[in-house]
């Protein structure tokens, strides 16, 4: 492994995700040992470390560094808890939430982007998560609860059949609005019926299939 690359991995862990208040050193310590450059498509590789996102096709892409580092940082993972992401894009964020313990289940609606992001855990030697090509914001079932459900797109407003899949006490993260101005919210089931939600950060990331704004028709 080439000092370069050790040495960007480094940068980016303390100059950029500590310093977007990203402080939990379980987080920092799995950022800076998942391989990054190896999710990142071939043609970004050399970008793998950098503060953008990085398209992935479909329109889909990889978050920066400092939005996974929020993400991982405000679901606090704990050993053992069963997770549903929304999205699975390459692939890194769900190696970074089996490496913090969790079993992950990760949904992924384009069979190219799913197959890349199977061969990229297995590669990483990524055990503990499971890629399903599905469109999960609208044909996707289940009578499970999880621990945590993470939407690694936006949407304009959370589907309300998401919520009855989170366990109570459970976390579920997703970045809502409209662009250019969205709000990264965690929301935290307290019991059957109430919730708390709180306001992480504002950014501007991609939608997901079915969940932009509707069209607004004009004269």
């Amino acid at each position: 492994m080439s000092t370069n690359i050790e040495q960007a991995r480094d940068n980016m862990v303390e100059n950029q995700i500590r310093t977007w208040e990203v402080l939990d050193p379980r987080v920092l310590e799995v950022l800076g040992r998942v391989p990054r450059e190896d999710f990142v498509p071939e043609r970004y590789r050399n970008m793998a470390f950098v503060d953008v996102e990085l398209p992935l096709g479909h329109g889909e892409v990889m978050m920066k560094p400092v939005i996974e580092g929020r993400v991982l940082q405000a679901l606090a993972i704990e050993s053992g808890q069963r997770v549903l992401e929304i999205g699975t894009g390459s692939g890194f964020l769900t190696a970074c939430l089996a490496e913090l313990g969790a079993d992950v289940l990760s949904l992924e609606i384009h069979a190219d982007l799913a197959e890349r992001a199977i061969g990229n855990l297995a590669r990483a030697g990524i055990s503990g998560a499971k890629v399903e090509i599905c469109d999960a914001l609208t044909k996707f079932e289940t009578i499970e609860a999880f621990d945590c459900i993470v939407l690694t797109g936006a949407v304009f407003a959370l589907p309300d059949r998401l919520r009855g899949w989170v366990k109570p006490g459970g976390r579920l993260f997703a970045i809502s609005g409209e662009s250019p101005a969205m709000q990264a919210l965690l929301h935290t089931r307290v019991d059957a019926g109430h919730w708390q939600t709180e306001s992480l950060f504002e950014t501007d990331i991609p939608y997901l299939t079915h969940a932009s704004p509707p069209r607004r028709f004009t004269l």
